[in-house]
């Protein structure tokens, strides 16, 4: 697009043609013509032909034709001819015919460098110890390859093929490792015996595919060897009698262990990423060592090494970096051979055509330059981004200057009014930002002037707390004065530091004594015994004279806090060593609770055995044991206490129940011997009674030692009445049947004298006579004014009196010995 830089105002030959006069002028000026059209049609003719385009360009004498024909001239001989044949003669021809062979020699050195890579990679894939540094050595020089050409393909394909392997390799790897693993754990997996031999003949098994695998050249060292040992100890292991297993030596543990961790880390990598990144990071830790390169033999290696930074900067574009290298090459010339040679004039001409382009470009780039700055007002930035850019546009316009050169005068003035203008509002919010930092200034001289007068009243007497409240509100208004101009900011704080002090210097004295005061309170609470009873209302005073003390004048803030802090610790001692004694006696009344939840359950699950007397006195002891355990016992928790005493009770009367039961049992046995032995009498006497067959001492007395001895009083009455009876058989019989006849209207009264106090019924054919008696015992209590005889004492009586009694008499006795005998047991 800038190939109208290097054209000439007319094209013309080369070679300068003497000037002719008049026609001859004429005439050659129309032959030039027409040779420019005959060529210009053999140029547009050639359609890819370059020994055509050869030929023509070194015939033509007309600088576009031989720029149109050199278009169609591409291989490396034909350039190189064209080249020497224009090099001083045709610049742009040449320059075009250099870039292209730079452009073939460059692309070949590429195919080169890719070619070698795919080589290495096929190399590489024909290895049997592929190792992830050689894939990472082989990407790092991939990467250096810029224009690999038709190789990309071929060397894609290896590259996978690669990948493929590494990751078989860190599968491989990883599935020998975890089985070592497996392996390992077997002896501790707690599994049957034959259930964990049949798992390690697994493993066992497939060693085997693990050594044929197409990888297992690549494994770590050892690691088969290590499996396979694992294999061994888990056999050993499995296969030995149980028995206590020694501990291990202290240098076998760290090696044991070191061994499962070298295979770990060295699949670590694999395992965690792609190949390539293993390949990568593994190369990364692992560099070959390289090759001290050797000296240049041809050339001096200072001079080389500037050529190669001065072509270096061209690329990157710093003209004046690179203007400098030059100027040293040629302070220091030294003897280059032909290519040294060649490579030196190709860098320089590129020097110089760039430095062609940048007195083109200097210009253009303050055009931009000065349309940037103009355009910063509109852009409404803020006043330091503002302030930056307009530096920095005039810091680039500098660095334009020594890369480019001077700019005309007329474009620097219309670049200085640009930036004036778009820094007028910057300097305007500088200026007002000064005029803050003066304002600034003069509040602060007023705030030390207050400070001062605060000092005259301090001095006067004034209430300290006001005074500390206003030192607090001086300092702080201070701290928001804003900015203040950097020589007088150190001035006026020095000033107003002063005056602050002389302000508060009463103050500092008056809370050294409030500080001692605060110590005082400090001590007093860690004197405090925490297992004093009037501990924490002595607490809670203290506590309160320091709020009060607080109130009346507070202290520097950290002081404050310290002291603070102090007393909260004294107190939290004591809360935390009263926590402590609540604990130990709850811990205590929960073992209190244990022990009666103890008595409890052994009175549930009591059992007594044996006679009915060995039983009530087995209960007996029981229930007086637990009384006697559950009251020396102490306090439970007062949750705990409304259950325990509950279940207490139930267990007790549980035991009470089972005594009352054996009573009632006993009491039942008695009621019916006392039955029997009284019908044995009752039966003895009506066989008295009735002068038939005599009595017969022997059998009657069988039939009394066969019924049980009832044990009581009722025994001595009716074996007192049953031996009278035997004995009036013998010679009184008849005066003791006329004693029974006369004694059984007394019974009759007896008996419903009982029924009456018992509350029998006594039927309807003794109504009369009921009613009769109730009145006759009603007046005769009411006479003589004692108590009454108790029913039971009454009822013995009648079991002791001889008398003739018919079945109904009978029937209403064990009436009424079921009744009274009923209240009794009760």
């Amino acid at each position: 697009m800038f190939d109208f830089l290097f054209k000439r105002a007319t094209e013309t030959s080369a070679v300068p043609q003497a000037p002719a006069a008049g026609h001859e002028q004429d005439a050659s000026a129309a032959a030039a013509a027409g040779r420019r059209d005959e060529q210009t049609q053999r140029a547009a003719a050639l359609n890819g032909n370059e020994a055509a385009a050869v030929a023509l360009i070194l015939e033509s004498e007309f600088a576009g034709v031989r720029l149109s024909a050199a278009e169609h001239v591409l291989s490396p001989p034909a350039l190189e001819q064209v080249l020497l044949a224009v090099r001083n003669t045709d610049r742009r021809v040449a320059k075009l015919m250099q870039g292209r062979l730079d452009a073939i020699r460059y692309q070949q050195t590429e195919l080169q460098k890719a070619q070698v890579c795919l080589d290495q990679a096929q190399r590489l894939l024909q290895d049997e110890k592929l190792t992830p540094n050689q894939v990472a050595e082989l990407d790092r020089q991939w990467l250096l390859v810029a224009n690999p050409g038709a190789v990309v393909d071929d060397y894609t394909g290896a590259r996978a093929a690669l990948a493929r392997r590494l990751e078989t390799q860190v599968t491989l790897q990883r599935t020998i490792i975890d089985a070592m693993a497996a392996v390992r754990k077997l002896p501790q997996a707690g599994l049957p015996a034959e259930e964990a031999l049949q798992a390690l003949e697994r493993h066992a098994a497939a060693q085997s595919d693990y050594q044929n695998a197409p990888e297992h050249n690549a494994l770590p060292r050892h690691l088969l060897s290590d499996f396979a040992q694992a294999v061994e100890q888990a056999r050993a292991a499995l296969t030995a009698p149980v028995k206590p297993a020694p501990a291990p030596a202290p240098e076998a543990a760290p090696a044991a262990a070191a061994k499962p961790a070298v295979a770990a880390d060295a699949s670590a990598d694999p395992a965690g990423a792609t190949a390539p990144e293993a390949a990568a990071d593994a190369a990364a830790s692992v560099k070959p060592a390289k090759q001290p390169k050797q000296p240049p033999k041809e050339a001096d290696k200072k001079f080389l090494e500037t050529l190669d930074a001065m072509e270096t900067a061209l690329e990157q574009g710093q003209l004046h970096i690179a203007a400098e290298h030059d100027k040293w090459l040629r302070d220091h010339k030294t003897r280059l051979s032909p290519a040294q040679t060649d490579h030196l004039n190709h860098v320089r001409a590129e020097l110089k055509r760039l430095g062609d382009w940048a007195r083109w470009g200097g210009n253009v780039s303050r055009e931009e330059l000065v349309k940037a700055v103009e355009e910063l007002p509109a852009q409404k930035l803020p006043m330091s981004e503002l302030a930056k850019k307009v530096g920095s546009m005039r810091d680039r316009w500098k660095s334009l200057d020594a890369v480019s050169g001077h700019a005309p005068k007329a474009l620097w003035e219309r670049f200085d009014a640009a930036c004036t203008s778009a820094y007028a509002p910057a300097a305007a919010h500088f200026k007002q930002l000064a005029d803050e930092r003066h304002n600034n200034a003069a509040k602060a001289q007023a705030l030390i002037t207050e400070t001062e007068a605060m000092t005259e009243a301090a001095a006067n007497g004034a209430d300290l707390k006001n005074v500390a409240a206003a030192g607090q509100r001086l300092r702080q208004m201070w701290t928001r004065l804003g900015t203040i101009d950097r020589k007088d900011k150190r001035k006026l704080d020095q000033a107003f530091d002063r005056a602050l002090a002389h302000m508060l210097a009463p103050l500092s004295d008056q809370r050294k004594i409030e500080a001692a005061k605060r110590e005082q309170l400090i001590a007093e609470a860690e004197a405090l015994q925490p297992s004093d009873r009037h501990t924490l209302d002595k607490l809670r005073h203290l506590q309160e004279r320091w709020q009060e003390q607080a109130k009346l004048l507070p202290l520097e803030r950290k002081v404050e806090q310290a002291l603070w802090q102090r007393f909260r610790a004294a107190c939290d001692a004591i809360f935390a060593k009263r926590k402590e004694s609540a604990q130990a006696a709850d811990h205590e009344r929960k073992a209190h609770l244990h022990a009666r939840e103890a008595i409890c359950k052994e009175l549930e699950d009591a059992t007594f055995s044996g006679e009915d007397k060995a039983q009530l006195a087995a209960i007996a002891k029981a229930l007086k044991d637990a009384a006697t355990a559950w009251n020396a016992g102490g306090t439970v928790p007062r949750a705990a206490e409304a259950r325990i005493n509950q279940r207490y009770h139930n267990a007790v009367g549980k035991v009470q129940a089972q005594a009352d039961a054996i009573k009632r049992r006993a009491g039942a046995a008695q009621a019916n011997a006392l039955r029997d032995k009284l019908r044995l009498c009752q039966a003895l006497e009506s066989a008295l009674a009735s002068n038939g067959d005599a009595i017969d001492a022997a059998d009657w007395q069988a039939k009394w030692a066969a019924l049980p001895s009832l044990g009581n009083d009722y025994e001595r009455a009716l074996q007192g009445r049953f031996n009278a009876a035997l004995a009036a058989a013998d010679g009184k019989r008849g005066d003791y049947a006329a004693e029974l006849e006369r004694n059984r209207g007394k019974l009759l009264d007896e008996i419903l004298r009982l029924e009456i106090v018992a509350g029998v019924d006594s039927g309807a054919e003794f109504a009369r006579e009921r009613l009769k008696m109730q009145v006759e015992v009603l007046q005769s209590s009411l006479k003589s004014g004692q108590k009454p005889q108790s029913a039971s004492a009454a009822y013995l009586q009648l079991c002791a009196m001889p008398a003739l009694a018919d079945a109904r008499t009978a029937s209403r006795i064990e009436q009424l010995f079921r009744r009274i005998g009923a209240s009794e047991r009760a």
